[in-house]
């Protein structure tokens, strides 16, 4: 990209500066001046694929600007020369740890200090933005009097994602340039948008393809570029009575999805609009005391941590996929849907099953993902194309990797197996998506047990990031690294795993929701028990969780698991064989323990007066999590109690905020939580027995 960048000003470049290293005069940045006197400035951070705002670049970037102020160029371009984008915000490093709001406010405060005075530069200034552009790196553009999009360029202010709102005039310079309720809602979300949108929101003035950047750069820099503009309407929605009404209604939407004790985050952030959005030096002066203060949160801590967590376990992908074609077996809502993931990050896919109707709904389904995912109809196309609907089969002779999503009926998989397996080709992965029986089980027919993988995917396979990748004591070592790789390379993150009945996440999520079951049996409301649930911080309650899944599926995994674990798992009441029986099975028949209209759970029904839920039933259907955590580690199914976490995070949804159950357990005192344990124990029986790992968890 920077070579790029290089051969378009071709022989315009008057001065071409050192690289970064001994002989440049700067680390993290190329300075180079053009014919034009147009001096431009290349963010390069060293020893990094992606340029990041750390303490030493900004105080670097005060030295750059202290120059260029005695210089006086035509003009100023700041460009990034790393392919992967503009600036990807802040170095998130340096946010972990922090307990004290004041250091914290003074180096936002030095920073903004940097900003301010890129922002107060007496000559014309222009970001050019390909990649990535967010957080911080969108407010180093919005400082700069100009913006140029180069085609395919992202745009967006994730923050919140980690607790905390844009620290750097973000909250005053986007909600000044743009539609305040636009600007508010995309800080409020963390999305991303395009090209494009940020032309039409009036966020970049140009969107050119690169080879037309250093015209539009001149046309900026000598006034010839339309630059966008606040229209009167933004003025209207800044006025005080009009910001309050507004900032009433965004609490309420925020509400639905975060509450304020959990997520304090995007109330701060309407707070701050609300209080000052028609002051830019006051809002500019109350915006670092608010982001120190929920820096140091434990929300936005535990958050930084799950940031942390997500890389860790993309490192587990490895690298070198050489999966290239599909084949998947069971074009159910899990294999329909793995299938669909599968052709939507470019790979050949398969899809066979018994009967044609499945392969249809699945391919409807596919296509409905396609057109949210993906942003250009030929794209769409292209995926389409790679899903090809297989009735005989005949993928199986070609596939790399094979995965096998029929129910969870040991004899069934096995028969598939023996079919399968004379028609594979060598080298061929076979893997099943099994959510409980052990490949100890599942191998024991196959002539080649040692390429026999669990690729364990989750509900719903397009949101859920997790992949439980299974291996068993016979394993082909080479092919678990392909396996790995297979699923980084489907964008998706890895958790290793040793194969135990229910591996890890479902092993953890079965005592949850059969708690669930059991407190029904006790006369509980199920939306009292959901409402503990979400009241923890989880996404939805176990009663929705179990409709969501399948009550088949759950009473399949139950009996499975009960018959390695016995009487470590709360009893299954006998109507829920009943509903099952009915076909009363969740969300795919319409009626579970909630009806289902269009894909959502009809909760009109429940009442107002509804009993708040206590603190010992939340204990109830969390602490098992924890405890079967614990014993996972004990029992060497899996490696690492991070991993652990991030697997719960990203595999059930359990409440980020929290840092995941192990952390949770850390935080709330592991004394505590044992302490409980026993106390649940002797009043509901031995199925809350704390773990004999928690004697050695740190």
């Amino acid at each position: 990209m920077e070579s790029r960048i290089m051969n378009l000003l071709g022989d315009r470049v008057l001065e071409l500066g050192p690289r970064p290293g001994p002989d440049s005069p700067y680390r993290q940045f190329r300075l180079t001046r053009d014919v034009d006197g147009i001096a431009w400035l290349l963010f390069d951070r060293a020893g990094a694929s992606a340029n990041t705002l750390s303490a030493d670049l900004l105080e670097e970037l005060e030295l750059v600007l202290a120059a260029l102020e005695t210089q006086r160029p035509t003009g100023l371009v700041i460009r990034s020369a790393k392919p992967s984008g503009f600036i990807a915000g802040a170095d998130v490093n340096e946010f972990r740890g922090a307990a004290d709001p004041w250091p914290v406010e003074i180096a936002i405060g030095r920073a903004h200090a940097v900003i301010d005075r890129l922002e107060g530069l007496k000559i014309p200034t222009v970001a050019v933005i390909h990649g990535f552009c967010l957080g911080g790196g969108l407010e180093v553009a919005l400082a700069c009097q100009s913006r140029i999009a180069v085609e395919g360029a992202r745009f967006g202010f994730p923050e919140v994602m980690l607790g905390l709102h844009p620290g750097l005039g973000g909250t005053v310079r986007f909600t000044r340039l743009v539609n305040p309720m636009q600007a508010m809602t995309l800080m409020l979300t963390g999305k991303t948008i395009d090209a494009r949108k940020a032309k039409s929101l009036g966020l970049v003035d140009a969107v050119a393809e690169e080879r037309h950047v250093r015209n539009a750069v001149r046309d900026a820099v000598f006034g010839r570029l339309k630059r966008a503009r606040p229209g009167p309407l933004n003025a209207i929605l800044s006025l005080g009575p009009v910001r309050g009404l507004l900032a009433k209604r965004m609490r309420a939407e925020a509400g639905k999805a975060a509450p304020r004790e959990h997520y304090p985050a995007p109330y701060a952030l309407i707070d701050l609009w609300e209080q000052h959005g028609d002051d830019k030096v006051a809002m500019l002066r109350a915006e670092r005391p608010s982001f120190a203060k929920l820096m140091v949160t434990p929300t936005a801590q535990n958050l930084i941590r799950v940031f942390f967590l997500r890389e860790q376990m993309k490192k587990l992908a490895g690298s070198g996929n050489r999966i290239a074609h599909v084949h998947v077996i069971g074009a159910g809502a899990m294999g329909g849907d793995i299938a669909a993931w599968c052709a939507s990050q470019g790979f050949r896919v398969t899809l066979a099953d018994m009967k044609p109707e499945p392969v249809a709904g699945a391919i409807k389904r596919a296509s409905d993902l396609f057109s949210k995912i993906l942003r250009k109809r030929t794209d769409i196309r292209d995926a389409l194309d790679r899903l090809v609907p297989d009735m005989d089969g005949e993928g199986v002779r070609n596939a790399d990797l094979i995965i096998e999503a029929v129910p969870e009926k040991l004899e069934l998989k096995q028969k598939i197996y023996a079919a399968l397996e004379p028609r594979m080709k060598a080298g061929a992965i076979l893997a099943t998506n099994t959510s409980s029986i052990p490949l100890q089980d599942l191998r024991a027919t196959l002539t080649r047990p040692e390429r026999l993988f669990g690729l364990h995917f989750f509900n719903p396979v397009s949101r859920l990031q997790l992949v439980e990748v299974v291996s068993h004591d016979g394993s082909d070592p080479e092919m678990l690294k392909q396996a790995l790789a297979f699923v980084g390379a489907i964008d998706r993150l890895p958790l290793p795993v040793k194969s135990s009945p229910g591996f890890l996440v479902n092993r953890a999520l079965t005592p949850y929701m059969l708690e669930a079951m059991v407190m029904l049996d006790q006369k509980i409301d199920k939306s009292v028990i959901d409402v503990a649930a979400v009241k923890f911080g989880m996404p939805m309650g176990p009663i929705e969780l179990a409709d969501q899944v399948g009550l088949d599926i759950c009473l399949d995994v139950g009996d499975m698991l009960r018959s390695k674990f016995g009487d470590s798992l709360p009893p299954t009441p006998a109507w829920l064989r009943e509903k099952v029986a009915k076909g009363e099975l969740g969300r795919k028949t319409g009626k579970g323990f909630y009806l289902w209209r269009d894909g959502k759970a009809d909760k009109s029904a429940v009442a107002l007066s509804m009993p708040e839920p206590t603190d010992e039933m939340i204990d109830r259907l969390v602490l098992p999590m924890s405890n079967v955590c614990v014993a996972a580690l004990r029992e060497g199914i899996v490696d690492d109690a991070d991993t652990v976490d991030g697997a719960m995070i990203f595999g059930t949804g359990y409440a980020p905020f929290r840092g995941g159950p192990l952390n949770y357990a850390r935080t709330r005192g592991v004394e505590n939580v044992v302490s409980t344990l026993h106390a649940l124990a002797d009043k509901f029986g031995d199925r809350f027995a704390p773990d004999a790992g928690w004697e050695t968890f740190k």
